[in-house]
């Protein structure tokens, strides 16, 4: 038996807590997902245009396997700087890797960053970004509940033509087996069929948590219908977020499942993975169910890896409100 978790979040996953900040003036902001300590994780990079931070390190024949909060940020390169705040503060609270008895905690903080830089927002920040603040708000934050839609890192996000926004969901099953995802939906491509305002993601929706429209009959003959081609420049994309686990992984079964759930990003976005694209998922094991794991149960999270994150990244858009110029998905289908 599956279903949904009590939340439909990713902080369904035990051990998961997830922070959010966001800048109204710059029209952007910051999330930040920790788990409890001890947690594996690695990555998958797929777009071509990726901005990221410590992600080669979690490369399964590398030293590094755990993690300590992934951070994710608007502000294209100046959103890095997130995840260093992150490090500091978590850091000065003792945790983290520690070399020697008076050696300073290192806390390991993967992160990746989407464009949000055309919004509308004034960006006129001169000698200091705003993105350190961001990260140190976003990790004070941290919670089980969250707030879809315009928040954290998806709160300047546009996804094709229309809002893009912060999107969750999650599964769990009968035999206490949880996975959740958490994206920042900012994509080139488009959530929808803009001729019917119908999810691409539909065939994986539960419980209307989307509008429930169905799925579209077809798809659009208008091959780049939706999405941004107008005004997309290099780097000005991208969708990033996290896929979260109670099994216990490795980092290799880590980084297969982070591979399989990039093809819930394409049943959720229209094209997708294109040059312009920063696409990046993460994998995070908390491994508090204690079970022995088959290579079916690799297959299994893989499958419910994707199928949260084409939900996440739909649920993202259908919560987002219209915002400057950003005109909403409620606003012009519902």
């Amino acid at each position: 038996m599956i279903s949904t978790g009590k939340k439909n979040l990713i902080t369904d996953v035990d051990g998961v807590l997830v922070g959010n900040s966001q800048n109204e003036k710059v029209c952007t902001g910051c999330t930040v997902i920790t788990p409890i300590e001890g947690s594996i994780a690695s990555a998958d990079v797929r777009g071509g245009a990726p901005g990221t931070r410590e992600v080669g390190a979690l490369n399964p024949y590398n030293l590094v396997d755990t993690v300590d909060s992934i951070v994710l940020s608007g502000g294209s390169t100046w959103g890095l700087e997130a995840a260093s705040s992150v490090g500091n503060y978590i850091g000065s609270q003792g945790r983290g890797y520690k070399s020697s008895e008076n050696s300073k905690h290192i806390p390991m903080i993967p992160g990746a960053i989407l464009y949000d830089l055309a919004n509308g927002g004034d960006k006129n920040w001169r000698d200091k970004s705003p993105y350190y603040d961001l990260g140190v708000e976003a990790a004070e934050n941290l919670s089980n509940e969250i707030i879809l839609g315009n928040s954290g890192a998806g709160y300047g996000a546009m996804a094709g033509l229309l809002k893009g926004g912060l999107g969750s969901a999650s599964f769990v099953t009968s035999d206490g087996l949880q996975v959740g995802g958490l994206f920042a939906v900012n994509s080139y491509g488009s959530a929808v069929n803009d001729e019917t305002g119908q999810f691409w993601a539909a065939t994986d929706e539960c419980k209307k948590e989307f509008g429930g429209k169905g799925a579209p009959n077809q798809a659009s003959l208008n091959i780049l219908g939706g999405t941004s081609d107008t005004r997309s420049m290099p780097k000005q994309n991208t969708t990033i977020g996290v896929i979260a686990t109670n099994a216990k992984l490795e980092s290799r079964s880590a980084k297969r499942i982070a591979i399989m759930s990039h093809s819930g990003m394409s049943r959720a976005i229209r094209p997708i993975h294109s040059p312009v694209d920063g696409d990046v998922i993460f994998v995070l094991s908390t491994g508090t169910l204690k079970k022995e794991l088959s290579l079916n149960d690799i297959n299994i999270i893989g499958e419910l890896g994707a199928r949260v994150c084409s939900r996440s990244i739909a649920r993202g858009v259908y919560e987002a409100k219209s915002l400057e110029d950003m005109v909403s998905w409620k606003e012009k289908y519902e």
